[in-house]
């Protein structure tokens, strides 16, 4: 019978900015550490392929690719080999626009990929074009993964979406700064527990144009309690086991027919009109 539950492995990690052989190697011998720990899901940080802190589009523009492109077939290889899966920072290159993205990678391939919606005035996301695909739940085999990338997860409609599409799982490779911390400490827990669902912050750690990253990378489970949490930004690799029928498993009981919850069946969608509403001009 196959395993339901899935080991899932955040990698915390450094890399160099612009140097994209030199991170891909990285991070391919991260994934083979965590393959052989048993995880069956590894985590990256946000832009680990390429680095984050680029001073303009010109300068980021050649270490952009395509998707599928090099790096993602060299990803996939290493996945194929150690029969893994994988999501991965990246800069995307499509014609001619410039997308902070991730993709999810696994043994047949590509599985898909997310360009970030929400671009904060931050390093190269003041030179990307914003994500122009909505919100999506993959499948990988008994784990239903939904990607955002950083500063989406400061908007709780993002992992609302794909919980309604059916996500087990929340992924958010980040690039955290000083300030961040609350989003280390409060939001991953949050987002977990108001969604019935696990969730991963990965961040990256070490310095880049005098942003020192802040680490905190930290696995929640359905009801938000902390799985894995590096409380500081030294490299490490975070492990958790992730049970999808925990996260399908919306009803909580705690006091059977006096206190009972359910977040996803409790909500009063003809109340949230406002949220949708288009922004207002400038």
């Amino acid at each position: 019978m196959p395993n339901k539950t899935w080991k899932l492995a955040g990698v915390q990690m450094d890399c160099v900015i612009g140097r994209k052989d030199r991170n891909l190697d990285a991070i391919i011998g991260q994934l083979e550490t965590a393959a052989k720990q048993g995880a069956r899901l590894v985590v990256f940080p946000e832009c680990a392929l390429s680095g984050y802190c680029f001073d303009s589009r010109d300068e980021a523009w050649p270490h952009a690719e395509p998707v599928p492109g090099p790096a993602v077939d060299s990803l996939a290889g290493a996945c194929r080999r150690l029969g893994v899966f994988a999501v991965m920072g990246m800069l995307e290159r499509s014609g001619d626009r410039m997308f902070n993205a991730i993709v999810l990678v696994g043994p047949q391939g590509l599985v898909g990929g997310y360009r970030k919606v929400h671009l904060p005035f931050l390093g190269i996301d003041r030179f990307t074009t914003p994500g122009d695909r909505p919100f999506q739940v993959w499948d990988i085999g008994g784990l239903r993964v939904g990607m955002n990338i950083c500063y989406d997860g400061s908007f709780p409609e993002s992992a609302r979406v794909m919980t309604l599409l059916g996500a087990d799982l929340v992924v958010l490779p980040t690039n955290w700064p000083p300030g961040s911390e609350c989003a280390s400490a409060h939001v991953v827990p949050t987002r977990a527990m108001e969604n019935t669902i696990y969730y991963a912050a990965v961040n990256r750690v070490g310095e880049e144009r005098g942003f020192q990253f802040i680490g905190g990378s930290r696995i929640c489970d359905p009801l938000g309690k902390t799985l894995a949490a590096a409380e500081h930004a030294d490299e490490v690799v975070l492990y958790a086991d992730i049970d999808p029928a925990v996260a399908r498993q919306k009803q909580l009981v705690r006091v059977p027919g006096k206190h009972e919850v359910n977040r996803i069946r409790d909500r009063r969608p003809e109340f949230y009109e406002r949220i949708a509403a288009p922004k207002a001009s400038k």
